[in-house]
């Protein structure tokens, strides 16, 4: 079969719709570089998301519509908005994972996705932002003291190649409490930001504690979010206080990315389904948010087991169900993300993404 002329291609192409952005590729700019390299074909693709998943299904509509063409991928990650007094306006996007209930595990979820996050080849952060429960050091499994190198910048820890901060890294024990007024928690909160080295990063993931308080509304006023990952477990009694915390983003203006249902069902030996906790609790949340549903993610007592062990289940077992639930979270989260700075853009042309040096990954 003979090498399409350029003007053939490019017709051909003018039909291949961006799986994130959901419009024509050569239109919004992801799509480009078409170029007669003797009798090969060649062309650039920009993708926004990570996901390996968007990579396949764009490379799989282009090759279909120009069978042949050679066809280089590249995955920019968009950045949010920063001003001049952003305290870390080298970290490309700032999700905080949040619920207004305590117990439905939004710190393993927390973990698990931000290591679903770096699995994607994304540079990634966590900040325990639980000031008075940190979780994060135990289920990451990181002891030790942050150090500062030239008395400016405090070194994060780091482990699975995930920068970290907590409190809980200071404390001279487990079993120390922090009792602090609020003054001296936000204090710490903005010095975790201040002065902490973290370097450049696609993703900042934050775990706030439960409820509605102080750290809720000090992260919003101190960053510019990129948006908000809302934990839930199925039963009433969380939604109530869940409900809350979807409010609170709406008076504040923190865009919801989408809803983790958590605890959501247990498979027994057999093969059997129970849901423990009730059904449709996530997509209530979901609903009420107007946003998606990013995942469903099973009760397992391995989870437990990982973390107490300080080995994430993404880490662990990446085969399990649990594991794979927060891979399709976190492939769904970088394409809400991504939608989300192509609507303030304009909707018009993808976003190239400014400020901090973006993330690319050719292939």
């Amino acid at each position: 079969m003979s090498t399409p002329t350029l003007e053939e291609a490019r017709a051909a192409l003018a039909h291949v719709i961006d799986p994130v952005f959901d419009k024509p590729m050569l239109e919004i700019g992801t799509l480009s570089n078409l170029r007669l390299d003797g009798d090969t074909l060649k062309a650039k693709a920009s993708v926004s998301s990570p996901a390996k998943a968007v990579e396949e299904r764009v490379r799989a509509a282009v090759e279909k519509a120009v069978p042949g063409i050679e066809l280089t991928v590249e995955t920019v990650v968009p950045t949010r908005e920063v001003t001049g007094e952003d305290p870390i306006p080298n970290v490309r996007n700032v999700i905080l994972v949040m619920s207004g209930k305590g117990g439905v595990g939004k710190s393993t979820t927390s973990v698990n996705l931000t290591l679903a996050l770096q699995d994607m080849g994304s540079r990634v952060g966590l900040l325990d932002a639980d000031i008075y429960g940190p979780s994060i050091p135990t289920m990451m499994g990181v002891n030790g003291h942050p150090v500062s190198e030239d008395g400016k910048k405090i070194q994060p820890l780091e482990r699975f190649g995930v920068k970290m901060m907590s409190i809980g890294f200071l404390l001279e024990s487990d079993t120390q409490a922090v009792v602090w007024r609020g003054p001296m928690l936000h204090g710490a909160l903005k010095q975790f930001l201040e002065d902490v080295s973290w370097g450049h990063l696609d993703y900042l993931v934050i775990d706030l504690p439960p409820g509605t308080g102080d750290v809720a509304l000090t992260m919003a006023q101190r960053l510019k979010v990129s948006g908000v990952v809302m934990v839930t477990t199925p039963q009433a009694v969380a939604l109530a206080d869940v409900y809350k915390s979807v409010s609170m983003c709406r008076k504040l203006n923190l865009p919801l990315l989408g809803v983790i249902e958590n605890m959501s069902h247990f498979i027994d030996s057999a093969g059997v389904k129970h849901e423990l906790f009730g059904a449709g609790g996530g997509k209530k949340v979901a609903e009420f948010s107007d946003a998606p549903l990013l995942a469903q993610i099973p009760i397992e007592s391995e989870v437990r087991r990982w973390g107490d062990e300080g080995m994430p289940i993404v880490r662990a077992d990446p085969n399990s169900d649990v594991s794979k639930g927060f891979a399709k979270a976190a492939d769904a989260l970088t394409e809400a993300i991504a939608k989300r700075h192509f609507v303030a853009a304009g909707g018009e042309k993808a976003p190239k993404g400014k400020g901090p040096k973006r993330l690319k990954i050719v292939r």
